[in-house]
């Protein structure tokens, strides 16, 4: 069951970049859908992570809320950042603090990882069981619940319920 939908989660997804990156003829939909199959038949072992999406509306919903919130921590630490660069008199303590996630799906820790990373300030160094450690630009905290709060929740509460 779970290498079923995720030859269709592969298939849809691959398809969607397919139809963002040509036109809506007839024929480059079929070649499109060809595509698709072909690249999910011949990857299908390494396609088995996309069964940890969970495919239900609450996170359909959540997978669309999802891009508001890392849009909206994107902005705040881009300004945060450039502030930062702009002012020396702003403090810049960095450092690695240690944090702690709930997400049990491999699929959904890569993804908070990059979230993390993707987002200016900080950098996902390493990731071992629960734990992450991550490069700060202004450490306010080392305190494990602290950091975390700071850093992981605004993103974990959205990827649990997309992931698990």
């Amino acid at each position: 069951m779970k290498k079923a939908k995720s030859a269709i989660v592969g298939v849809v997804i691959l398809f969607a970049v397919w139809v963002m990156l040509t036109d809506t003829s007839q024929q480059e939909m079929l070649l499109g859908g060809a595509t698709a199959l072909l690249i999910v038949f011949l990857f299908r072992e390494k396609l088995a992570v996309l069964g940890d999406i969970k495919l239900n509306p609450k996170s359909l919903i959540y997978m669309f809320v999802y891009l508001f919130v890392f849009s909206w921590e994107l902005l705040k630490s881009n300004i945060d950042v450039a502030f930062r660069v702009v002012s020396p008199r702003l403090p810049i303590n960095p450092g690695i603090v240690k944090v702690r996630t709930t997400l049990k799906s491999p699929l959904g820790r890569a993804f908070l990882a990059n979230s993390i990373t993707l987002t200016p300030g900080t950098l996902t160094v390493e990731m071992k069981g629960e734990f992450f450690y991550i490069h700060w630009i202004d450490v306010t905290s080392d305190n494990i619940e602290d950091a975390t709060k700071e850093i992981v929740s605004n993103f974990e509460k959205y990827l649990e319920i997309i992931f698990g």
